[in-house]
């Protein structure tokens, strides 16, 4: 392994190098990317710029107005900057009245883009500092348009797209990114972006959108993050028909030719990076999501946000709720719409926090836990048509079709929307949940806020004002006979950043589901 591991630095090995943070997973400082703003001479980095000119236009480095008088003289800037010196505050306030100005989301998105590929540092405070503002407009629900959008809007590339072109080339691909010392890196194949469906090539917006939270809420260094997008075509005839569409004219790849370019890509980011990178699957579509995951987990160190992350994050919040309505877990029936990823990620985490909590079998509690597809109540009748994934939570019941009426059957505590189809939480759905529940928990986790299942205002409204409401998109705060009801958020944000942080400090090279529930608990807290 360690001849994989040669660095570009005096080729020596990472197995060899010291390791300044302790921990077997790397952090440190090898770029000097701490040490560039301070008050010295000459920055680390000089000898490897070319001239002032090609300094101001590469964004990891790039200060613009922020250049001391002394960093100008010594980067040969005199004369390519305005003789101002602003500080970086300033900056950001400038910007940040500037983003402000702009009515429409997608062209907030489009601002901050263009900042991240001039000015890096800038965009991460400005990032950091605003988060609970920005972190809408590069994340969802402003990301899903800029992903259907992404063929028009598109400038510079942002990360690396690997293609059936490059089949049988993927190693030297993954060479020609600039930076050498990767540690995360997240994919998609763009089949499911978010609840929009099949977006192709054009689905490197969430990639992109995801590393730059990594930065913002983890900590990690830019530097070490890589969006990447395997193309292996579209099945979405709008895209393919558009003159602007960026990716492969030709309808998705499966079956072996699929399964043989994501084993090359694979492989070859295990050799060019080694054991401890971190491969975050992103937006694949359930059958493959499923597979990947099962496939890789035990000789890579993946992670699935669909499915892991967002079951952390649901768990760690319906952990929190029962301050609220009491009782435990164990206590309640959940009722999921929708048994994709998701669902089916969260029922299993649920039920594996409770049977590690009660001692009870996992086929037991599973038994309190429904799910319903676009064909209705998961039944045991239903069982030899069902995929995989979705036969342990066929359960001994009459078939039921709707969700009104298997949620009057049920009467489940917990309603739990993962469908990825909006407003499908009506009226009478909410209404039925009230009724047989004083505090029903009603989660509308679908992004991005089109798709999901129902709006706050109709949560609260529809319940009189006593469902425990949370959404996987943000909501504005709902007033209500005087009372203000301020909507829970269960973003994945909450969880991938950190969590691949600590994956890449401990230096672990597995994911295990104890790990998850370890941080679930975190989070409640």
């Amino acid at each position: 392994m360690e001849s994989t591991l040669k660095e570009m630095t005096n080729g020596d090995s990472v197995l060899d190098m010291d390791d300044k943070s302790g921990v077997g997973g790397g952090v440190e400082d090898m770029y000097g990317e701490d040490r560039v703003t301070e008050d010295q001479a000459v920055t680390p980095w000089t000898v490897s710029v070319a001239s002032g000119y090609s300094l101001l236009r590469d964004p990891h480095h790039n200060k613009g107005l922020a250049f001391t008088e002394k960093e100008r003289d010594a980067l040969y800037l005199r004369g390519l900057l305005p003789p101002v010196v602003l500080s970086q505050e300033l900056q950001e306030r400038k910007l940040m009245h500037n983003l402000r100005q702009y009515k429409v989301p997608l062209q907030r998105y489009m601002a901050m883009m263009d900042l991240q590929e001039r000015n890096e540092r800038l965009f991460y405070k400005l990032l950091i500092d605003n988060v609970e503002e920005l972190l809408p407009v590069v994340y969802t629900p402003t990301v899903g348009e800029a992903c259907q959008k992404y063929g028009s809007i598109f400038r510079r590339p942002q990360g690396l797209y690997i293609s059936l072109k490059e089949k049988g080339k993927i190693l030297e691909v993954l060479k020609n990114w600039p930076e050498k010392s990767i540690q995360v890196i997240v994919v998609t194949d763009g089949e499911r972006i978010l609840g929009l469906g099949d977006l192709g090539c054009q689905g490197m917006g969430i990639p992109v959108g995801k590393l730059s939270l990594y930065t913002a809420l983890g900590g990690v260094r830019p530097s070490v993050c890589l969006p990447v997008t395997i193309d292996v075509g579209t099945n979405n005839e709008k895209l393919l028909n558009d003159e602007f569409y960026i990716g492969l004219r030709q309808k998705r790849a499966t079956g072996q030719e699929y399964t043989e370019l994501l084993e090359e890509f694979m492989c070859a980011v295990k050799q060019n990076y080694g054991e401890k990178v971190l491969v975050q699957f992103e937006d694949f579509a359930n059958h493959n999501a499923f597979e990947l995951l099962a496939k890789y987990r035990t000789t890579h160190l993946v992670f699935n946000d669909d499915i892991q992350g967002t079951a952390s994050v649901v768990l760690a919040g319906l952990v929190a709720a029962l301050k609220l309505v009491g009782g435990t877990l164990a206590d309640h029936t959940f009722l999921f719409l929708g048994a994709g990823e998701a669902g089916t990620g969260i029922a299993e985490l649920i039920a594996l926090e409770i049977s590690k909590k009660t001692n009870a079998p996992l086929e037991e509690i599973r038994k309190k836990i429904w799910l319903v597809d676009s064909k209705g109540l998961i039944v045991s009748s239903r069982k030899d048509s069902l995929q995989h994934f979705k036969k342990p939570w066929a359960h001994e019941h009459e078939p039921v079709k709707e969700l009104l009426d298997a949620v009057k059957a049920i009467k489940p505590t917990v309603l739990i929307g993962t469908s990825g189809v909006g407003r499908t939480f009506t009226k009478d759905v909410v209404e039925a949940m009230a009724s047989f529940n004083e505090k029903p928990l009603i989660l509308a986790l679908s992004n991005p806020t089109s798709q999901a299942e129902c709006t706050a205002e109709e949560a609260y409204t529809w319940s009189e004002g006593r469902a425990i409401f949370a959404s996987g998109s943000p909501f504005d705060p709902v007033e209500q006979n005087g009372h203000i009801f301020v909507p829970g958020q269960a973003n994945n944000a909450y969880i991938f950043p950190g969590f691949g942080l600590g994956l890449i400090m401990s230096g672990t090279i597995r994911v295990h589901d104890d790990l998850l529930l370890a941080a679930c608990k975190y989070m409640e807290d």
